[in-house]
């Protein structure tokens, strides 16, 4: 099946957002996981969840918009093609 160079970057780009999501919530497990060892063996007051609760804000974020809004990376492709367009015509 021949596909064509623009689906092959699209779909790489696509891969690749999926990717630095699956990063970002392996560190962010493994950060939060260290920071609630730390909590637990050296204080009686619990605080790691005020870092787990600001980061997991920014988790969620990153997967709304690498799974539920994913077109955002179409879009902004597009933008970038007319753009490249208008300073084709200009030169």
């Amino acid at each position: 099946m021949e596909h064509s160079d623009d689906e092959y970057q699209s779909a790489k780009k696509r891969v690749e957002a999926k990717m630095g999501f699956y990063t970002h919530l392996s560190v962010y497990a493994a950060v939060i996981l260290f920071l609630a060892a730390i909590n637990f063996l050296t204080s009686s007051t619990l605080w790691f969840h005020w870092p787990m609760l600001g980061w997991g804000i920014a988790v969620a974020i990153h997967a709304f918009t690498v799974f539920v809004f994913p077109g955002r990376f179409a879009v902004t492709e597009q933008m970038i093609e007319k753009e490249m367009g208008k300073s084709r015509t200009q030169s």
